[in-house]
């Protein structure tokens, strides 16, 4: 436990322990602004157990935990009112045990994160190891490693951040091999429909059907979508410039291809 010394202006115990520090000592700890530490307070994430001479907020050692808590959740990209929501699960006779178990998927995610950034710095490893040899890296192996983060908050804009903080925890919860068997039936699935639209075959075919019955189900891995959701994501395939130019990638015109592929599975299959 920390020593007097360290916290002069804490509260301790008979024995010295300190069993509350103030606002400003908190702040020192976490590096968060009192400013933001008020801010936490007024919005109910991290209420003070009391107040000390002069005013100043006191947190007690379950209060830092929480604040520990809320700052991963922050680092993990987690919005304030879905903060708020986790902590709330915790309260109550069960909290022990419901925090603990936050906890370990906190702990997961940002092992899997760290995963992710070494494999980043493998994949720069080998661009710059290829780039003094005068040799090609292949194309797919350029973007080993990277996600869609950059684009989370316009996805929680969107969607919200319940339904975003649900699809990170389908992400994280595959683990790295259920990732890389997710990408790859990913890139199979555009692949596959890039061959059947070069060979003409039509949206309508069972082929392409069975296709597109894959890509729902990797869809619904996150979220399910009813049959307005799912023909709305076909559409935005083609109205974001970005998705178009992912499926272009595999071949001109495959995001109206399987846009329209998508009406008809919705169609037959979803209501």
């Amino acid at each position: 436990m920390t020593t007097d010394a360290a916290h002069p202006a804490s509260s301790r115990d008979p024995g010295g322990r300190v069993e509350a520090w103030t606002i400003g000592e908190v702040a020192r700890l976490s590096g968060v602004t009192t400013r933001t530490l008020r801010h936490y307070d007024a919005v109910g994430l991290l209420r003070p157990t009391g107040v000390a001479a002069g005013g100043r907020r006191l947190y007690g050692h379950a209060e830092l935990v929480q604040l520990q808590q809320v700052l991963v959740l922050r680092e993990l990209g987690v919005g304030l009112p879905t903060i708020a929501e986790i902590l709330a699960e915790g309260a109550g006779p069960a909290a022990g045990a419901v925090r603990r178990s936050r906890l370990r998927e906190h702990h997961a995610r940002l092992l899997t994160e760290r995963d992710r950034f070494d494999r980043l710095a493998r994949t720069v490893e080998s661009t710059l190891h290829s780039m003094e040899e005068g040799t090609d890296m292949a194309p797919k192996d350029l973007y080993a490693g990277f996600d869609n983060s950059q684009y989370d908050a316009e996805a929680r804009e969107r969607w919200g951040d319940g339904a975003v903080d649900r699809s990170h925890a389908a992400w994280t919860g595959m683990g790295q091999d259920g990732q890389e068997a997710f990408a790859a039936e990913t890139a199979a699935i555009s692949a596959e429909l890039a061959t059947l639209m070069h060979a003409g075959t039509e949206v309508t075919d069972a082929g392409v059907q069975s296709v597109v019955a894959r890509h729902h189900a990797q869809i619904a891995t996150f979220w399910t979508p009813d049959r307005a959701a799912y023909v709305g994501l076909g559409q935005m395939y083609v109205d974001d410039e970005r998705f178009t130019a992912t499926y272009d990638a595999y071949a001109p015109g495959l995001a109206p291809y399987l846009r329209d592929a998508m009406v008809v599975f919705a169609q037959r299959h979803l209501t």
